[in-house]
């Protein structure tokens, strides 16, 4: 791991069901493909999503770091994606069973994931955290400390709308945002916007393969972290993305 800290950003869906993860994932490649140490944090216990994109054992999971069953150190939980980049790319997802996600969802677990954040963002250039819509202490708490807040939401109507609720909510817990991305097309209120993709959900990133996805991930990237990846070039980027592996 680098010793390097740079940002952590938490990626907050605005609604459910708004490609959060998988922006999350696609962000994640392309500043590893720049050659940056990235490490993924999952938030959304609900959904577990990030754990599709990874294969074998997933033990300790994030619940298990955040509850009192587990004093690994963070490292003992993360995972790394099977992916050919200049940089990095790691995880550490939820997998766990429902007595232990609610359990992850306590004030006393939210506290933890805010230290496990702290820990994380000295050990990689950069940390980006799937964040659920605020609605439980976890969220919470990924927002509380993160650097940035970005509220990311589909390219609807029902996105719209959601995208305004969600701003006032992280108003109410004194929390800026920082940006707003939307996914499946554009809005006027939006800061950045990646495509439609027909990839299936866990496919490996389509932005190490599409030089159009690439460039939209690429401005998400200004927005979450202010960096700027190239998209010119480099291991990973236009070429074979073959051993990604899924479960």
């Amino acid at each position: 791991m680098s010793d390097a800290s740079d940002e952590t950003a938490a990626l907050v869906g605005a609604t459910g069901g708004a490609g959060t993860t998988r922006l999350t994932v696609e962000l994640g490649a392309l500043l590893a493909n720049d050659g940056r140490e990235v490490l993924l944090l999952d938030a959304a216990f609900a959904t577990q999503g990030l754990s599709d994109y990874l294969s074998g054992r997933l033990a300790p999971d994030m619940t298990a770091l955040l509850t009192d069953e587990d004093e690994s150190p963070l490292s003992a939980g993360v995972v790394d994606f099977p992916l050919d980049t200049e940089g990095r790319l790691a995880c550490c997802p939820a997998a766990a069973p429902f007595e232990r996600l609610a359990r992850a969802k306590s004030p006393a677990a939210a506290e933890q994931l805010e230290a496990r954040i702290a820990q994380a963002a000295t050990a990689f250039d950069t940390v980006l955290v799937d964040t659920p819509p605020v609605a439980a202490n976890q969220s919470v708490a990924a927002v509380n400390a993160a650097d940035r807040t970005v509220v990311v939401a589909p390219a609807t109507t029902r996105g719209r709308d959601a995208i305004q609720r969600m701003s006032d909510r992280l108003t109410d817990l004194g929390v800026d945002v920082d940006g707003v991305v939307t996914t499946r097309g554009s809005l006027s209120v939006a800061d950045a916007s990646v495509p439609e993709t027909t990839a299936d959900v866990t496919a490996a990133p389509t932005c190490l393969s599409d030089r159009s996805m690439a460039t939209a991930v690429a401005d998400v990237a200004g927005v979450a972290v202010d960096v700027t990846p190239s998209t010119e070039g480099g291991r990973g980027l236009l070429d074979s993305v073959g051993g990604f592996v899924s479960r």
